[in-house]
């Protein structure tokens, strides 16, 4: 994965210069600076990134749009969006073929029963070099397949089921939504190739912690909770109290987002980044 992901952004390499571009030792007149340029720019070209909207409420691209700030600097100067329902008006069909990318956000599960929501997914995987899990929905389902509460809108009718049931998925960003500063930051990391930062989000790829009782069970049983109350803080459905300086689940509010198990700071521990960022 380390390597993919070196290749794709070119980390530790060099930018190749073709003979043709060599410039005689001679006045440079105008026109050849301009074709500099455009040598230039082509060879810093932008990632390309599409964002799908599959079966969800649309809160992860409302969390990154939340920071302007952010969310302006990574589309005007940082990637290239070339296809998008939101953030760029470009749409698949059997007429207009789907473009290559080099990262695909998709937000929401998948629906069974929607058609084009399975034909799209299959094609995305196909066009983009790396797959996000784009917010809980895309990772594990979420409310869309474990609402058995009081939660709205409860998928009493069909089946969702997350990406990664139906192809590979390279990278996960959980939350319900993920927050404005990780989808961000997670962005960058991608574009720099900042593997270390972006090992969590690998490895939550694969992961299966989705509720409080996996809290529970990986954590509190085993005595490695220290009571911070982080995980009640993150919990988007109040599905998670504190009592007793421990965390107590009630099931008939939770959704399996996994937020709760994301953002306890037990649940994983980078060692090495922990020291390199204290400077120790």
């Amino acid at each position: 994965m380390f390597e993919k992901l070196k290749r794709l952004f070119g980390v530790g390499s060099e930018p190749k210069i073709e003979e043709n571009q060599k410039i005689e030792a001679k006045p440079i007149e105008k026109p050849k600076k301009e074709e500099s340029q455009q040598e230039v720019e082509k060879v810093a070209e932008k990632p390309r990134l599409g964002y799908f909207h599959l079966s969800g409420c649309t809160g992860e691209i409302m969390s990154l749009s939340e920071n302007y700030d952010i969310l302006a600097e990574i589309l005007t100067n940082m990637v290239d969006v070339v296809y998008g329902q939101t953030l760029v008006d470009v749409w698949w069909d059997d007429e207009n073929p789907m473009p290559e990318m080099d990262l695909a956000l998709v937000e929401g599960s998948v629906c069974l029963q929607d058609e084009h929501s399975l034909k799209e997914l299959y094609e995305l995987r196909k066009k983009a070099k790396l797959v996000c899990a784009f917010g809980s929905c895309a990772k594990n389902g979420c409310f869309t397949r474990f609402s058995r509460g009081g939660q709205q809108a409860q998928p009493k009718h069909e089946s969702f089921v997350p990406i990664s049931d139906l192809v590979p998925v390279d990278l996960a960003l959980p939350g319900c939504p993920a927050s404005p500063e990780i989808i961000a930051k997670s962005v960058v990391a991608l574009i720099g190739g900042d593997m270390d930062y972006l090992q969590p989000m690998i490895d939550l790829s694969k992961c299966s912690l989705n509720c409080g009782c996996d809290l529970q069970t990986n954590v509190v049983n085993k005595a490695l909770c220290t009571g911070c109350g982080t995980c009640a803080m993150a919990c988007p459905t109040r599905a998670l109290t504190m009592n007793q300086g421990r965390p107590e689940c009630n099931k008939n509010r939770c959704v399996k987002c996994g937020s709760c198990s994301v953002h306890c700071p037990r649940s994983w521990f980078p060692e090495e980044r922990i020291k390199q960022d204290l400077g120790l």
